[in-house]
């Protein structure tokens, strides 16, 4: 078993620029908090089930805005570790939606140039599900647009763990000193080993927490919480956080302010 050394980072030159200011960077890695799909339908008197189903529009939109933006990265969280709490009826609904996402968006995320990356734990997914996220992964592996990062099953602290684990099994095979584990070498370990750090996370419908998405990687993310629902997000609310996240100073833990 062995462990990539480094984390990836994007080389100055490709950080992109918004083309309509060209001395106001736009986020290379946008991560989203899609929160409020069941409320969304509540107030309307719709199941949930159709809030989700909106809910996938909305993930549309932000391909569409991110790709048109010049975002590199966009990553969703679509399942948590967390929601197989949720009522049985309830996940198979989510489960129906991703693969339906899969099977009708796939071809057209592929004509776009999109590359597909699944992160989180496959434990627990039945066997077909499993085929279409690789089937999703394989097709889309050489695109070179937007880089759509679904977290599904995922947890952050799970993932931690998981990574912690396995640094245990090297150590225990004598393949690696427990002195030499840093921050960059556990990072190296994640889910996320190959891709940036989140520069913009964005969670909608009003809550402000992170639910245990990408705590590890969020450590410098800067935030905005919005008050719509998912739903309702669409391309101007997606230019509106970025917005926001272009007019803040980042330093960092430094004085000065570093562009994305």
């Amino acid at each position: 078993m062995s462990l990539p050394s480094q984390r990836v980072e994007l080389p100055a030159g490709e950080r992109d620029r918004n083309p309509t200011d060209a001395s106001a960077p736009i986020p290379a890695h946008v991560a989203i908090i899609m929160d409020g799909n069941g409320r969304w339908a509540a107030q309307r008197g719709l199941p949930r089930a159709e809030g989700h189903r909106r809910g996938v529009a909305a993930v549309r939109r932000a391909v569409r805005a991110a790709t048109e933006m010049g975002v590199r990265y966009l990553t969703v969280y679509g399942f948590s570790t967390e929601n197989w709490r949720r009522p049985p009826d309830e996940v198979a609904d989510l489960f129906g939606l991703l693969k339906r996402f899969i099977r009708h968006d796939l071809a057209e995320l592929h004509d776009a140039n999109v590359r597909v990356r699944v992160i989180g734990d496959r434990a627990g997914l039945s066997s077909d599900l499993v085929s279409l996220l690789d089937e999703a992964q394989d097709l889309t592996r050489r695109n070179t647009g937007l880089t759509l990062v679904v977290a599904f099953n995922y947890g952050g602290r799970q993932e931690i763990a998981r990574a912690a684990r396995a640094l245990a099994r090297l150590v225990r095979a004598g393949q690696l000193d427990p002195e030499a584990i840093d921050a960059e070498m556990l990072g190296a370990a994640l889910d996320t080993r190959d891709i940036p750090d989140p520069d913009l996370v964005i969670r909608t419908s009003g809550e402000m927490r992170v639910s245990n998405f990408l705590p590890w990687q969020t450590a410098y993310s800067e935030f905005v919480f919005l008050p719509d629902f998912w739903p309702d997000f669409d391309e101007r609310t997606f230019r509106g956080a970025v917005d926001q996240f272009r007019g803040r100073d980042r330093r960092f833990g430094g004085r000065g302010a570093q562009a994305v």
